[in-house]
């Protein structure tokens, strides 16, 4: 119906219905006079059928979408219809000397259920018309808050919308057996299994926006013993900053199953320290150097410098922060292997940074230890030369991207780790150059991580392979990881090693069944295979020693410790004598320097030096 139509239409209907009221009380109240010659009801009929079309465009019911009536539009017609009567009544006093009061209570009662009824016929013709619809997803939502039933109303207005709202689960027990925009509050989350095969429930959406990560990872561990998809409402932050509405539904993420809330920023401090500088990121083209540079451009340096050994993600990561802040941020990219001590230097003098991330690291553990020797000239004397330049033309902080598997290491890559660890706590020592570490727990996400190769095994049709049920790790997001790196170097004093508080460690093979349901498989589908524990990896990885451990964190969810320092004679004498070592040798050497073994490195001192 055309806009002209439909106000014609509604404008004939609210006098037909003016007329209607008036006459009927009048009728009511004087049976047996000749109401039709009434010289009083026709001035009250002109002035109620006059004075509620002018209250009606005032309150524009006739400019209303009916089919959405709410609280709203109801208060509109009140309005409308008191105000309407209240001057007829006022014409009647001022022309005829007189108030009909009953005849104008009952025009108003008359001319309010008439309206109404007109108006919310529409709102209920529609709600039974697709509640009762059958091509829609019979759909399950967790929350009756304002979350929740705002959910519901959308899913219940949109016409396009392929789910239908028939039910809500909440904890809160005061909302049990009450309903919610007509749709029952059947239980709490633990009744959600029952639920869904009662009502051959087909989709479940988690509305409760400001949810933490444990309660979600709950929740989600009961929708996952139905049938059904499981779906959740964006988060708060983005609800209210507009960036997404609250029907835009998506896909549960594994790394909303981590367990615990990610770290917050001190977007002050940052600021403080970032905005205006001159910030140089190695490994700028990888997982955590690429989000790291994505992280600090939101805080405008005045130049960044993107130094990668490989030119195609260096590429990419610089095309996408030249489109975003182009002209806002002087943006410098660097082909350089940083192991070519004389080109890292170049680079550092050439631009004089204020700060230096170095993420560029090999980070694999099975290939680090089939090739040691690379583990040791990239992780070790790379990042000793990128220090050294730092400490050379005086960079202020420098941020060394870490390992959980650096404590207590009983493979090469975490020994290589605490060893790039101990290099720059000595630099810390004598250099005014702030020198900390960060160590991470596994990166979701990152090249080389379990869950892109999950994914793969997943789309292949599986099985997935996990080396042991008992296998544990501590997760943490690409931008948690990045936000730690950029955080500690406002903390920085000199020397620490700085842990993000990752609460529980997860089982490998528990996140592994998350992945293939949330993959939209059965865990008996796709299968899980243990191939046994791989050459140099742990069960478990620890994040601090006992003896690291400070005990007053210096901001919420960040560990700071102080990591034992070895004697620079033992360090430098590796350095100098590595390329010597067979691979036997370079590995026993290299693990006892990083996990501490004083007496037996003191007798590999001397032997080594003997020779």
């Amino acid at each position: 119906m055309t806009y002209k139509k439909r106000l014609s239409f509604l404008i004939l209907v609210d006098s037909l219905i003016v007329l209607s009221s008036i006459y009927v009380s009048f009728w009511m109240l004087i049976p047996d006079t000749n109401i039709f010659s009434s010289k009083t009801l026709l001035l009250s009929s002109l002035s109620l059928i006059i004075w509620h079309h002018l209250f009606a465009y005032t309150y524009k019911l006739y400019h209303k979408a009916w089919e959405y009536a709410s609280i709203g539009e109801l208060m509109g017609i009140l309005k409308a219809v008191t105000y309407s009567v209240a001057v007829t009544g006022s014409v009647q006093l001022l022309v005829v000397g007189n108030v009909y009061g009953r005849a104008l209570i009952i025009t108003w009662m008359l001319h309010m259920i008439l309206i109404g009824g007109s108006r919310f016929s529409w709102r209920v013709y529609r709600d039974f018309y697709y509640k009762r619809s059958t091509d829609k997803n019979r759909t399950l939502i967790v929350g009756a808050g304002a979350a929740g039933s705002m959910v519901a109303r959308q899913l219940l207005q949109n016409r396009e919308a392929e789910l239908l709202p028939v039910a809500f689960v909440d904890d809160d027990e005061k909302k049990h057996k009450l309903q919610v925009l007509g749709i029952p509050v059947l239980g709490s989350v633990k009744d959600i299994e029952t639920i869904v095969s009662k009502l051959e429930i087909e989709n479940i959406i988690i509305a409760i926006p400001s949810l933490g990560k444990k309660d979600i990872n709950t929740i989600y561990q009961e929708c996952v013993k139905t049938d059904a998809k499981t779906k959740i409402i964006p988060m708060l932050e983005d609800l209210m900053s507009g960036k997404i509405s609250v029907n835009e539904f998506r896909d549960v993420e594994v790394e909303d199953l981590l367990g615990r809330d990610p770290v917050k920023l001190d977007m002050e401090s940052i600021s403080e320290f970032i905005t205006g500088k001159t910030v140089l990121v190695t490994g700028a083209g990888g997982s955590i150097g690429s989000e790291i540079c994505r992280q600090i451009s939101n805080f405008t340096p005045e130049n960044l410098i993107l130094l990668g050994h490989g030119e195609n993600s260096i590429y990419t990561i610089e095309l996408e922060l030249r489109s975003k802040y182009n002209g806002k941020i002087n943006i410098f990219t660097e082909i350089a292997d940083i192991q070519d001590r004389n080109k890292i230097f170049t680079i550092m003098e050439k631009y004089q940074p204020d700060v230096v991330y170095h993420a560029a690291a090999h980070k694999h553990v099975p290939l680090m230890e089939r090739n040691p020797e690379e583990a040791v000239k990239n992780n070790i004397f790379g990042s000793k030369n990128v220090a050294e330049a730092a400490d050379t033309f005086s960079v202020d902080t420098f941020v060394l991207v870490s390992s959980d598997k650096a404590v207590n290491p009983t493979n090469i890559m975490g020994s290589t780790k605490r060893f790039a660890e101990m290099v720059v706590q000595q630099l810390s020592q004598e250099s005014n150059t702030k020198f900390v570490a960060v160590r991470f727990g596994n990166v979701l996400g990152s090249r080389g991580s379990v869950i892109p190769l999950f994914k793969k095994q997943i789309q292949a049709g599986g099985p997935i392979t996990v080396t042991h049920p008992d296998m544990t790790r501590y997760f943490m997001t690409i931008p948690e990881a990045s936000r730690l790196v950029i955080q500690a170097g406002t903390l920085a004093r000199g020397g620490e090693v700085f842990v993000l508080d990752m609460g529980e460690p997860v089982k490998i093979v528990d996140l592994a069944k998350n992945l293939i349901t949330l993959s939209g498989y059965s865990i008996d589908e796709i299968g899980i295979k243990y191939s046994g524990i791989r050459p140099g990896e742990k069960m478990y990885e620890e994040l601090l020693n006992e003896d690291e451990i400070h005990k007053a964190d210096i901001f919420p969810k960040i560990h700071i410790g102080k990591a034992a320092i070895k004697d620079k004679e033992i360090l430098n004498y590796f350095l100098c004598h590595f390329e010597n070592m067979n691979e036997a040798e370079l590995r026993h050497y290299l693990l006892s320097v990083a996990n501490n073994r004083d007496s037996e490195l003191a007798h590999l001192f001397k032997k080594t030096v003997s020779v």
